[in-house]
């Protein structure tokens, strides 16, 4: 682990509405996320789990407080910087329960868009799409429609579209919750060996106890504010 955070949140608050309808979605959240770590964010329903990790997204602008992305201040009581779709692109990846695979483009050309997106020519995004596939052990179903793909096979693919641009941070929204015990052993595993040998931060929304032992360190939240970080699991 470096010295220097990927992720510094600093009393980060948001709430949506006002008055007597306001809510207070996060009070005061502050959070140091390390490369190479496996953070999990849990608590009930409303606890401010998700909003958490589209504030870090950099897709819900927070109320107050501030915010570091690998030292630079991007938030500091309003977005510092201008270009949040190309911070987004160049330094988060971002994988969700239900992978939001395009069904028109197979595996490949799903993870190749995001390249393209970011600049790079196709055969270059195609190249970087083939390899990522290889490195998730999951090359042999390249060409297949996300429709022909199992629960486990898509959530492959997805990862490896969070990993197209070489994020410094991958944000993961319930990402085993349609899985069995093995299949998000198995998500995890991989998640781990990202962060592992890419040095890259990993957060984890989740609700799932059976993977409660694969985080470096769990956050609970409770009606907006962060708990004290528990100890990874025996």
């Amino acid at each position: 682990m470096t010295d220097q955070p990927v992720v510094e949140v600093r009393n980060i608050s948001k709430h949506f509405g006002e008055g007597a309808t306001r809510v207070d979605a996060l009070r005061d959240v502050t959070l140091d996320v390390y490369p190479g770590t496996v953070i999990g964010l849990r608590g009930p329903s409303g606890s401010g789990k998700s909003t958490l990790l589209n504030v870090i997204g950099c897709i819900l602008e927070p109320n107050s407080g501030s915010m570091k992305f690998n030292g630079e201040l991007v938030y500091d009581n309003k977005w510092l910087r201008k270009d949040l779709r190309g911070l987004r692109l160049e330094k988060i990846g971002f994988i969700f329960q239900a992978h939001n695979l395009l069904p028109f483009l197979n595996a490949w050309e799903n993870i190749a868009v995001a390249r393209i997106l970011a600049g790079t020519s196709p055969a270059e995004a195609r190249k970087r799409a083939i390899e990522l596939l290889t490195y998730l052990g999951i090359e042999r179903r390249m060409d297949a429609m996300p429709g022909e793909l199992s629960g486990g096979e898509a959530q492959r693919v997805a990862i490896a579209r969070a990993l197209a641009n070489d994020p410094r941070i991958i944000l993961a929204d319930e990402p085993t919750a349609a899985l069995d015990s093995q299949r998000a052993g198995t998500v995890m595993d991989l998640l781990r060996k990202v962060a592992t040998e890419r040095k890259t931060a990993v957060i984890v929304v989740t609700h799932d106890e059976k993977i409660f032992n694969r985080f470096d360190h769990i956050y609970s939240l409770r009606d907006g504010a962060i708990e004290a970080p528990q100890p990874k699991a025996a």
